[in-house]
């Protein structure tokens, strides 16, 4: 079997993901978008180099190794029925208003939209960290889409392609620090603007200016908690999914830890921040469906 993820690194997608478990590209179908296509066709391009067996289901996503045959078929269907059935009726909680197959929402934060004038001619490319922030500065500008995209993770870069906007890079390694180093070969010698929020949790523009990057930072939005007038309570062995150090905070403002709780981190910048007597489990990648996923492996 060939090392599916050595061989689609080039290919930078962001809208398929590869899933060990089903060995599928699973399509994001949230976005309606002709990059979409134009991934579709780079990965079956790719497998049919490479000899590679594959089909494309009723989803659109792609199928390794398997017969589309009725029977086939016929058990996928069943499979996702029963397995729709099952996964409704758990408690597993995203703490804020994104719909996420089999999770419940819970939210917790509100982004307030901060407005900057920004001189985009200033400088070569742009990079994002958050959707958040992607959202905020489109609420208000749209110069920002004539720039290049430099984007932490698919989650973020699919929401700046969706608005229009070219991405030149997204990060292999999908966590703050990480992406920052990722940057310094890619951006040396060039003069870029970080879009964020009021609260970082990474050193990336100190780590940029440090070496040979010339970075500036604009901060486009705020991040809110919201104030239930009661305290929260969830099921006991609830598990409960955390995408901020925000979400940290303001999940547990409003609510006790109850010890037969368990957290899902989206990633390791996020895990730094929870309190001693909780051990988050840590998601795969740094996309929601992703912690689904931790969520139900978890409960099996």
């Amino acid at each position: 079997m060939k090392n599916i993820e050595k061989l689609i690194e080039p290919l930078n997608l962001i809208y398929y993901e590869y899933e060990k478990s089903s060995n599928s590209f699973i399509l994001d179908r949230n976005y309606s978008n002709e990059h979409i296509f134009e991934e579709l066709i780079k990965i079956t391009y790719l497998l049919s180099k490479q000899n590679m067996i594959f089909f494309v289901d009723e989803n659109k996503s792609i199928v390794l190794n398997s017969q589309n045959t009725l029977l086939s078929r016929v058990k996928r269907y069943v499979s996702s029925v029963v397995e729709n059935i099952k996964n409704s009726s758990l408690n597993i909680y995203v703490l804020n208003d994104k719909k996420v197959k089999w999770a419940k929402n819970l939210p917790v934060i509100k982004i307030e939209t901060i407005k900057v004038n920004i001189d985009f001619s200033q400088y070569d490319a742009l990079i994002f960290t958050s959707k958040s922030a992607v959202h905020s500065l489109n609420s208000y500008n749209k110069e920002w889409k004539t720039k290049p995209i430099y984007a932490i993770a698919p989650q973020t870069a699919k929401v700046a392609s969706n608005f229009g906007a070219k991405i030149k890079f997204v990060s292999k390694e999908k966590h703050g620090d990480e992406f920052a180093r990722e940057l310094i070969p890619l951006l040396k010698n060039k003069k870029v603007l970080y879009i964020r929020g009021s609260k970082v949790v990474t050193n990336l523009v100190d780590t940029l200016n440090s070496n040979g990057v010339i970075c500036d930072e604009a901060i486009v939005y705020q991040t809110v908690c919201v104030n239930f007038k009661k305290k929260i309570t969830l099921p006991k062995k609830s598990i409960i999914i955390f995408s901020s150090p925000s979400t940290i905070e303001c999940f547990l403002k409003n609510a006790d830890w109850d010890e037969s709780y368990r957290a899902i981190s989206i990633g390791h910048t996020t895990q730094k921040y929870f309190p001693s007597y909780i051990t988050p489990a840590v998601s795969e990648t740094t996309s929601l469906d992703s912690c689904v996923k931790k969520a139900i492996e978890l409960l099996k």
